[in-house]
């Protein structure tokens, strides 16, 4: 697992909104059991994206927004094999981040 892999999102309630799940956490904690992941809004489902928390990221051809303020930690194990990375954004995830946390 790395930073910036993006994985399918196993919920069957919410995966039609939020295809996708963002590992945000850092490569060196890699040993927990469990990961910091944000999730990937289709355009649709995210009505006003806020332009430093809802960095918009493209998949395969098509463009998602990053729910920063919808962090959350889950097991490892519900992941499965990542389907793509974003580290090519790296630098405005991290600023999402940074936004969430200090407002800068």
């Amino acid at each position: 697992m790395a930073q910036f892999d993006v994985y399918r999102n196993p919920n069957p309630e919410t995966h039609t909104s939020i295809p996708y799940l963002l590992d945000a956490q850092a490569d060196l904690l890699d040993v927990l059991a469990t990961r910091v992941v944000a999730p990937l809004h289709t355009l649709q489902s995210i009505s006003k994206p806020l332009r430093h928390l809802n960095p918009v990221v493209e998949i395969n051809g098509e463009r998602f927004v990053l729910s920063t303020a919808e962090l959350a930690a889950v097991s490892a194990g519900i992941l499965g094999e990542p389907v793509g990375n974003v580290r090519s954004y790296r630098d405005e995830i991290i600023a999402a981040l940074d936004f969430l946390f200090t407002g800068i």
